[in-house]
């Protein structure tokens, strides 16, 4: 069974657990993600923790396509405020900060927060990787190119599998090199793939438990749902469901998610089935 370590806690990953969005960038690809007040982020919280959020990611920078890229201050001071409030209001829930920002990250570790999702990989800011190899703290590791501009850029692999795989197995000797263990793989659908290389990269999910780490699967009302359904993203509902089921099923413990009762349900059932497997291989 693999264990985190986040802030003080040991989080073990017997059962599949959920990341709750939320996004107070006024930009973010799905409205209804977007929260513009202090007011309106404390009481998604406290949804989000009510309906069976594990942890709950907050991020100020868009990271959809032909996002603009925030600078470091500007980042900052739309987060400042709510880590404050979060932590003075939740101070034992877990939280994420989605930043690649050095400065950002010092700051939210600083306050409370426990994991940091870094959509680049330590490849945007060559700071960032001297802050974390500093606090150490629980790392989301996501494959990604190494250019902001050109992240969401499809390009030509031999074999979607064994290039991530490659870039997860190189990164990861570089974060326990700096005693950086308690880390989380994210395929990263959506960033530097097509539609048919996010499904084809789906299909190894389990392939990548090889690496030992907990798999973080983010699919929820992304292009690779609307686009291939030919449906408006506020539709992509079911599709997200669909696709979070077959994540379980092929190994991901963590799903990034907008909508969490529903996928709550699909751990509910999905748990479940595993009781009545267990019992039928007996």
């Amino acid at each position: 069974m693999q264990v985190l370590k986040i802030k003080n806690q040991l989080i073990e990953l017997k059962s599949p657990k959920i990341m709750g969005i939320i996004n107070v960038s006024p930009d973010s690809f799905y409205l209804n993600s977007r929260k513009n007040t202090i007011k309106e982020v404390l009481n998604e919280i406290e949804k989000q923790l009510q309906e069976g959020a594990d942890f709950i990611d907050i991020g100020a920078m868009s990271s959809r396509p032909q996002a603009i890229y925030l600078p470091e201050k500007e980042e900052l001071d739309r987060l400042k405020p709510i880590v404050i409030a979060i932590e003075r209001e939740f101070p034992n829930a877990l939280f994420s900060v989605d930043t690649f920002s050095s400065t950002v990250t010092k700051f939210v570790l600083d306050h409370g927060v426990g994991i940091i999702n870094d959509i680049s990989a330590f490849q945007f800011n060559e700071k960032l990787f001297e802050v974390l190899a500093s606090y150490k703290p629980c790392y989301i590791l996501m494959h990604n190119n190494n250019d902001f501009q050109k992240m969401h850029n499809s390009f030509q692999y031999e074999s979607i599998f064994k290039e991530c795989l490659k870039f997860f197995t190189e990164k990861l000797v570089l974060l326990k090199e700096n005693n950086i263990n308690d880390v989380i793989i994210d395929l990263g659908f959506g960033f530097a793939k097509n539609l048919d290389q996010n499904y084809s990269l789906f299909q190894f999910i389990k392939e990548f438990t090889i690496l030992n780490r907990p798999i973080l699967v983010g699919v929820s009302r992304k292009s690779m749902i609307y686009k291939l359904l030919d449906i408006d993203i506020e539709d992509s509902q079911n599709g997200s469901t669909v696709l979070h089921t077959l994540a379980l099923l092929k190994g991901a413990k963590i799903l990034r998610v907008h909508d969490v009762a529903p996928a709550k349900e699909v751990i509910k059932i999905f748990e479940k089935l595993n009781l009545f497997s267990d019992i039928h291989h007996k």
